[in-house]
């Protein structure tokens, strides 16, 4: 559930959504992830939107969801938003670095959080709230955050297992680029290698890669772990994942109070139901994996935290978050 101080910023960036419209003129609304899997979370949180939205709105919204369709990299579609091609997109944290806005990158930090009710504490709360408003003023209204989503619990998968460290070096590992991610799998010895989510499998299969990491529901619904190099999971539990669901703030400008209620219903709804649907399908993503004959293990993740920590405390000094550092951790207790 959205903390009232999230809820309250989320009210603000959500008035004046894109157009001005009337009710024989619908505001049309491309919203666009992504994955390419009709299955995936993200696409049942993106469809809960258009289902609210239209219903509520009785056809005064019609929404357009695209899995995959406009961009299977995240980076593409944060330039449609920006450039007005799409109006509802889900980014990482690491790719809106790439825009100007470093302070984002907190919540790209490995082992921040250590549980799903940890992170939604954080995001929901006064810490969700304040990079939002940074992203907002930092990117002149271009960006506002209307919502955090999960992207689950990610682990490493590979051509061999993980039970410590020493086994991560000179291992090709596909990860995102950001560079606290980057820094971090390097300081295992790992060899972080940047592969678009949509070239996976086939980088996998050839061996382009060693290994990649991300949570079960996303990379079985991909088959990565029926590849070679992707048939040994280690549960490093190393990021409960944030994503952004970004709308375009220039363009918030000329809707009615209830055009703005309609869209602000949709927002919260969809957003309960990427969560449900991610926690939900984490077990079951398992259990199908094994089915499929990938091993499974379970490293002691104290040896990657010791290597976490001082990247994170790095990244908030050179930020100027050392406060919002210190609160994410008073949460975890």
């Amino acid at each position: 559930m959205l903390c009232k101080k999230m809820v309250v910023f989320l009210m603000m960036g959500v008035l004046g959504l894109f157009a001005s419209v009337s009710e024989a003129n619908p505001l049309r609304i491309v919203a666009a992830h992504n994955q390419t899997s009709q299955e995936n979370p993200y696409q049942y949180g993106m469809l809960k939107f258009k289902e609210v939205a239209e219903r509520v709105s009785n056809g005064g919204i019609l929404v357009d969801v695209h899995a995959g369709t406009i961009g299977t990299n995240e980076d593409e579609l944060v330039e449609k938003l920006k450039l007005g091609a799409a109006d509802l997109v889900l980014a990482s944290p690491g790719f809106m670095t790439k825009v100007g806005i470093p302070e984002v990158d907190i919540f790209s930090l490995l082992y921040l959080f250590n549980s799903f009710e940890h992170w939604e504490r954080v995001v929901d709360g006064e810490a969700g709230a304040g990079i939002a408003r940074l992203i907002n003023e930092k990117s002149k209204n271009t960006f506002r955050i209307v919502a955090y989503w999960s992207a689950g619990v990610r682990n490493y998968y590979g051509k061999k297992p993980v039970v410590n460290v020493e086994d991560l070096k000179g291992v090709k590992i596909r990860t995102q680029m950001s560079g606290v991610v980057a820094e971090f799998w390097k300081q295992t010895g790992a060899i972080p290698t940047q592969v678009a989510w949509g070239e996976l499998y086939q980088a996998l299969q050839q061996g382009i890669v060693d290994a990649a990491e991300n949570d079960y529901t996303n990379f079985s619904l991909m088959d990565h772990h029926k590849t070679a190099n992707g048939k040994y999971i280690s549960e490093t539990e190393h990021d409960y994942t944030t994503r952004f669901l970004l709308v375009n703030g220039k363009k918030f400008d000329n809707l009615t109070d209830e055009q703005r209620g309609w869209i602000v219903q949709a927002v919260q709804e969809a957003t309960a139901e990427e969560r449900r649907l991610t926690y939900n399908g984490l077990e079951k993503s398992k259990e199908k994996v094994i089915a499929d004959g990938a091993i499974v293990n379970t490293p002691d993740k104290a040896p990657f935290i010791a290597l976490a920590l001082p990247i994170q405390d790095a990244l908030a000094e050179r930020l100027g978050l050392q406060d919002t550092l210190a609160k994410i951790r008073e949460e975890a207790k």
